[in-house]
């Protein structure tokens, strides 16, 4: 009894999971609001060794047309400047010798439809990954059966396994639609 409880809970764990990383990936992809997670693939050369942007400098949004990048040392302006702008993210960093403005430009309406493929991209490797953890979860449900467990008790596992993969499925479009509006809201 105690292993089909293990189960059931470990495939909720490893879904919910996937969930959290699904979102992540989500908030790194920019609706047209000015977010510090939109400098996350940013890397500066500090001092020979390529460093997080957020590692070396206090990064802020005062709204949400701007970006606020303050390094921790003023000799850092110059290379985090050419970091962004060598990053390709579309952004045109503004340096006044003691921060960088990062203006984030209004998304155009092909940008915002390249943004909603990315996204559905993003949907569609969450929910492979909630069905590979299903498959694993009833393959183990399955060894369960053969070390004893009875029939009754396995077959009530699978169908709680696919309720469970049913919710996190129904989830992630939940995630999938609220980005959507945010992306094509104008």
């Amino acid at each position: 009894m105690e292993e089909v409880e293990f189960c059931l809970e470990e495939a909720k764990e490893q879904m919910q999971n996937a969930i959290v990383f699904f979102e992540k990936e989500l908030q790194k992809i920019r609706a047209g609001k000015a977010n510090p997670s939109m400098l996350d693939s940013v890397k500066v050369d500090y001092y020979g060794t390529m460093t997080q942007l957020h590692k070396i400098s206090s990064i802020h949004t005062p709204d949400a047309k701007l970006i606020i990048v303050q390094p921790w040392e003023k000799n850092m302006l110059n290379p985090i400047d050419k970091a962004i702008q060598a990053a390709n993210l579309g952004f045109n960093p503004i340096n006044d010798g003691t921060i960088i403005r990062i203006p984030v430009p209004p998304l155009t309406e092909e940008r915002r439809h390249q943004l909603m493929k990315q996204v559905k991209n993003e949907v569609e490797n969450v929910k492979i990954r909630i069905r590979n953890i299903r498959r694993d979860a009833n393959e183990s449900a399955k060894k369960l059966e053969k070390e004893g467990i009875s029939e009754d008790l396995i077959k009530k596992l699978v169908i709680d396994i696919q309720n469970l993969t049913n919710s996190f499925i129904e989830k992630a479009d939940k995630i999938y639609e609220g980005k959507e509006k945010d992306i094509m809201n104008v």
